[in-house]
């Protein structure tokens, strides 16, 4: 088992938190609001410690699990505090209209994180596609295991957080290199759509059925 550290202390965080500490990891939970990171930590139990907003975080995986309107901010922020880490991008860039994004045109949110990060930060994009309280219920009896995509340029690094989600009773789905992010910030369009359209509701995942 490993250090994973979660930036954030929102539903992903503690859906993603409390799957980790479960499967046995030991947990680091940092946050603006150290009040918020505390609280987290006691929700989550499971021996799950609080660090320092900006200092350098315990774990070579970092989990970025702040809204995509604050994370280049935190990037920025934390700075060379995050070089040579491993960093999960968990966010979608979606606009107020939920059917557009607002990054620029010819870029995505996982590049721009990049841009931001220390050139030896390591990005991949992970966790985006599903909904907080479905990813915090995890493999569900008698449902296939939820389908967690990647995206990202280094293969060992992939390889990491591929181990790290099938730990969690999660199935990882390699999609590419990093500019498949795109793609993958696009299945939460596709998500809300369903939501808004068809589905009517937010307890459903998207994942692939494997026919043989």
């Amino acid at each position: 088992m490993s250090t994973i550290s979660i930036i954030g202390s929102g539903d992903m965080a503690a859906a993603i938190g409390g799957l980790a500490a479960k499967a046995g990891h030991t947990v680091e939970v940092m946050s603006r609001d150290a009040d918020k990171a505390r609280a987290l930590a006691e929700q989550i139990g499971a021996g799950v410690t609080t660090g320092t907003f900006g200092a350098a975080p315990a774990g070579d995986i970092v989990i970025l699990a702040v809204p995509y309107s604050a994370v280049l901010d935190v990037v920025k922020q934390y700075g060379e505090a995050l070089a040579g880490k491993l960093l999960v991008d968990i966010t979608n860039p979606v606009a107020p209209d939920f059917t557009s994004f607002v990054t620029p045109e010819d870029s995505f949110g996982a590049q721009e994180i990049v841009n931001a990060a220390p050139a030896d930060a390591e990005v991949i994009k992970a966790f985006n596609t599903h909904f907080s309280h479905v990813l915090a219920a995890g493999s569900i009896e008698g449902h296939p295991p939820l389908d967690v995509f990647l995206a990202g340029d280094d293969v060992s690094a992939k390889g990491r957080v591929s181990a790290f989600v099938e730990g969690l009773g999660l199935r990882p789905f390699d999609v590419g290199l990093l500019p498949m992010a795109r793609t993958l910030e696009h299945v939460c369009l596709l998500s809300l759509g369903l939501m808004t359209h068809s589905v009517k509701h937010t307890r459903f995942s998207i994942g692939v059925s494997l026919l043989g």
